[in-house]
């Protein structure tokens, strides 16, 4: 099959959808042709209907889904959308408007969810992965400067991942220390108010290329990100598990089902209950269930569904 990833930002962020573009589409290339069109020609709707594609994926929604969807009636494609922006507008957007050929719903929350909306779309379950070679728990670490225990935190420095709930959280208790990697424009504040409740001693805010993500990963001993309930999966989590991570994160029903047994849930918006639990997670011997938990996600696993769908389709 030629396939073609629409995936506007690609190799310009690293958030979840390149990595799903980036670690899916390097798997299926082995036994398709596939295409990762990025910048102008992920929107170019001569180039998309111009490629003679037999499927195409479009990541970015709305205008450019909508695009592929008129496209496909003069170059004969079909269209699946993997539901990366989670529960919302855009995928109602996705679903009900595009209405592609297939909607891959990344959680079974997300999956009860977008059958609402789906009136000639099929609906099927295919999570997110983790490379589990890349994310591991023995190889290279860093050194990081911050006492220990070091909480890590990673995600896009904007609102909806609530980086200011873990802060809060952190000065409730006079240890350990707060390391978040990310950029995004609340970067001010949240350094801001770091530095005023935790201390340049306790608190640092960095950025790491996706590739050294693992070493960090290694090198702390907890994470968490309370980010909003509308988190379509946090790819960030299985690979933090991955690398023998422990998870703090709100409680919800995606999440139950990515971190399972290997982490605390709770209720990251009442500033208390979150402290306590970061407390408690670093004081259990969790033994290897992040791992375990992790490789349930293999991106290796996750490839051969879409090779199955692929048939179906």
């Amino acid at each position: 099959m030629r396939i073609a990833f629409l995936s506007r930002y690609q190799n310009k962020v690293n958030r979840g959808v390149e990595t799903y573009v980036a670690e899916l589409s390097a798997r299926l290339n082995q036994n398709h042709e596939v295409e990762v069109l990025s910048g102008q020609d992920a929107d170019s709707f001569s180039r998309i209907i111009k490629g003679k594609y037999d499927l195409v994926i479009p990541t970015n929604g709305r205008l450019q889904a909508l695009k592929a969807s008129i496209g496909r009636i003069s170059g004969g494609y079909k269209i699946i959308i993997s539901g990366q922006a989670g529960v919302g507008k855009d995928d109602i957007w996705n679903i009900f408007l595009t209405a592609p050929d297939v909607y891959v719903a990344l959680t079974d929350f997300e999956k009860h969810w977008a059958q609402k909306w789906a009136w000639k779309t099929r609906i099927v379950k295919i999570n997110n992965g983790v490379d589990l070679e890349k994310f591991s728990t023995t190889s290279q670490k860093v050194k990081i400067n911050l006492p220990k225990p070091i909480i890590l935190s990673v995600g896009a420095l904007e609102w909806y991942k609530h980086h200011e709930r873990t802060i809060r959280a952190m000065a409730e208790f006079n240890k350990g220390s707060l390391l978040i990697i990310g950029a995004g424009s609340e970067e001010d504040k949240l350094q801001k108010m770091g530095m005023q409740l935790l201390g340049e001693d306790r608190f640092q805010i960095i950025q790491a290329g996706y590739k050294d993500l693992p070493k960090y990963y290694r090198s702390c001993d907890l994470f968490v990100l309370p980010s909003w309930d509308r988190e379509s999966f946090g790819i960030v989590y299985v690979e933090a598990m991955a690398c023998g991570l422990v998870v703090v994160a709100p409680d919800d029903q995606s999440r139950r089902e990515i971190i399972g047994q290997a982490g605390i849930l709770t209720d990251v918006s009442d500033l208390e209950k979150y402290a306590t639990a970061i407390d408690e997670a670093l004081k259990i011997d969790w033994k290897n269930k992040p791992r375990k938990q992790a490789e349930k996600f293999s991106w290796d696993k996750i490839a051969e569904q879409y090779e199955n769908l692929f048939k179906e389709l």
